[in-house]
């Protein structure tokens, strides 16, 4: 008997072919993987109708096309290049007609698309589930007239099951592909929003969205908003990086994305107007703009070589992406602006550095009678302690010791306008008291919010060697005499707060080997990791035990204990060290 007679043979009770179906839903439900699944429909069908060559072709609604998705006996480069239109050839044709055709002798009908020349016999039967077109099965044979209308009615009814099958299996491979999107989105956010390098997160987030979608050219472009154009930020073209050209607000597809604050998907470039030609072969694009709070920043963009390339599940999958890149940008953007002002602020505090390194006496200045050394460690960039040394016409010699309140610039700024109006007072004024009221009056004339200094002047008379002193809330110097410390009582209002104020010269008969050592609270106050601070009492202690010495060891042996506390300074930490010659 002929093959073409064996389903019917097989299938005489109704009960038998209830029974098949049976088993054709069992064998199709068995898996949700659509090759298994399109595999296990070819031999079922093979066990009733015997074919030469086998296809199930898929519909796509967007491209309204078929295209061959599991083939037995066609030849590769059909599988791979054949594209049916609705209406063409005979699988085309049942697809339309949403009808099973069946042809006898494929040589008189001028429908047939050939593919190979033996062939005689083809049916095609589509599959639709709830009125929607999946696909269709298509059977052809080299013999005449191997299918009858009952094999046609059969496949139909085969062809029931398998769509509700492949529908199944694809909406499965839908969730299952935008779980796995929405996993990689999630893990790409997390990345993103630590890369604060603006030329790293560019590299990354083209590299991600490569992950998630092949594209042939990838940009992303920066609102620029005094310019109404879209400045390029980084582009790559075929794994290699180019530079484009900007694009005004409201041009190109890039443009017309920002513009509408929509994406924008065109299908083929060569029929869109608005598309601006970089690259002969790029056929489809899609832009997509990049907002944050209502407001946008930039466009991300890509190219394909393909007509139609990017689909509705590309364009939601970019629309998702897009929030975090937008983010992710303007968080770098405005790194690399903080980044750029410390460096222009970094700059300028080395400039104000150096400056102040200049106007700073000396680290051993030279003083008639005395010996000297001088430590500054300031807690920033500048140090708010001043110091100054200047010999008068008299040939006494002024030594100034202060503290600004706060730290940094501010601080350095205040104290240098407090040195340059200490210089130009003090050759005019007998004592230390008289300069002081003077420098006080002075700074509440040009009265800074919030500022003001402590500071202590020093007259020395290396004749007599006598110190002359005045403080304005400044920390009384130490003087060492004979590995003794004397209690020197020296106090007034720090200069700079308060109107009419008088101080009192204090005077010191020095002698020979006196160690003298003027200090910021910065020293005293310098705190460790416990919360205790250095202290008043432990300084005397290194005072005492190095009074002896040299003023250079003193201060070496003070900072050195300093660091044993901690190597970072909390406020500005100066040492102003004399001993009698």
């Amino acid at each position: 008997m002929p093959p073409a007679r064996r389903a019917a043979v097989r299938f005489r009770e109704r009960s038998e072919l209830l029974d098949f179906l049976l088993e054709v839903s069992a064998a199709t439900s068995q898996t949700l993987e659509l090759d298994r699944l399109l595999g296990n429909v070819a031999e079922i069908v093979k066990t009733v109708l015997p074919y030469d060559l086998f296809a199930i072709l898929l519909y796509h609604e967007k491209r309204r096309d078929l295209r061959i998705r599991y083939s037995v006996g066609h030849r590769e480069e059909v599988v791979r290049n054949v594209v049916i239109g609705l209406g063409d050839g005979i699988t085309g044709l049942a697809a339309a007609r949403r009808e099973p055709v069946l042809v006898g002798d494929v040589r008189n009908d001028p429908r047939y698309l050939s593919s190979v020349d033996a062939v005689r016999t083809e049916l095609a039967v589509p599959m639709t589930v709830r009125n929607k077109l999946v696909g269709v099965i298509d059977l052809q044979s080299t013999r005449l007239h191997a299918y009858s209308e009952y094999d046609r009615a059969l496949l139909r009814l085969i062809g029931a099951r398998v769509a509700v099958a492949i529908d199944n299996a694809r909406l499965y491979h839908r969730v299952e592909r935008q779980n796995r999107t929405l996993r990689t989105l999630a893990d790409i956010s997390r990345e993103f929003s630590s890369i604060l390098d603006l030329n790293e997160l560019l590299a990354t987030i083209a590299k991600s969205v490569r992950g998630l979608i092949d594209y042939d050219a990838f940009s992303i472009l920066a609102v620029e908003p005094d310019a109404k154009t879209l400045r390029h930020l980084f582009s790559i073209r075929y794994d290699r990086r180019v530079n484009i050209d900007n694009v005004p607000i409201g041009k190109g597809i890039t443009g017309a994305a920002a513009e509408a604050r929509q994406v924008v998907r065109v299908e083929d470039t060569a029929k869109d107007p608005r598309y601006i030609s970089s690259h002969p072969e790029i056929r489809a694009e899609v832009a997509v703009p990049l907002q944050v709070q209502d407001r946008v920043v930039g466009v991300m963009d890509l190219e394909s070589e393909r007509v139609g390339y990017f689909t509705d599940d590309h364009v939601r999958t970019l629309a998702l992406l897009a929030p975090q890149v937008a983010s992710s940008l303007e968080n770098a953007r405005l790194y690399q602006q903080l980044a750029t002002r410390e460096r222009a602020m970094e700059d300028d505090l080395k400039a104000a550095r150096e400056l102040q390194r200049v106007l700073l006496p000396d680290a051993s200045p030279e003083i008639e009678g005395l010996e000297a050394s001088v430590r500054l460690r300031p807690a920033r960039e500048i140090s708010g302690d001043i110091y100054d040394v200047f010999e008068r016409r008299d040939g006494q010699t002024v030594i100034a010791f202060g503290d600004v309140s706060g730290k940094g610039a501010a601080a350095a700024l205040y104290g240098g306008l407090v040195s340059g109006l200490l210089r130009s007072m003090a050759p005019r004024r007998r004592d230390p008291a008289e300069l002081l009221k003077a420098l006080n009056d002075a700074l509440i004339e040009r009265k800074v919010e919030a500022r003001y200094v402590t500071l202590c002047v020093i007259l020395w008379d290396p004749e007599t060697r006598k110190l002359v002193m005045a403080n304005a809330g400044a920390l009384p110097p130490m003087i060492a005499r004979d590995g003794e410390v004397l209690n020197i009582r020296a106090e007034g209002v720090p200069l700079g707060l308060l109107e009419t104020r008088d101080y009192e010269d204090v005077t010191v008969q020095t002698a020979a080997g006196d160690m003298i050592v003027l200090y910021s609270d910065g020293i005293t106050d310098h705190m460790g990791p416990g919360g205790r601070e250095y202290g008043k009492g432990r300084l005397a202690q290194l005072v005492r035990a190095h009074s002896r010495g040299g003023t250079e060891e003193l201060a070496t042996a003070i900072f050195a204990d300093l660091d044993k506390v901690s190597t970072k300074p909390f406020d500005d930490q100066t040492l102003f060290v004399i001993k009698v010659r």
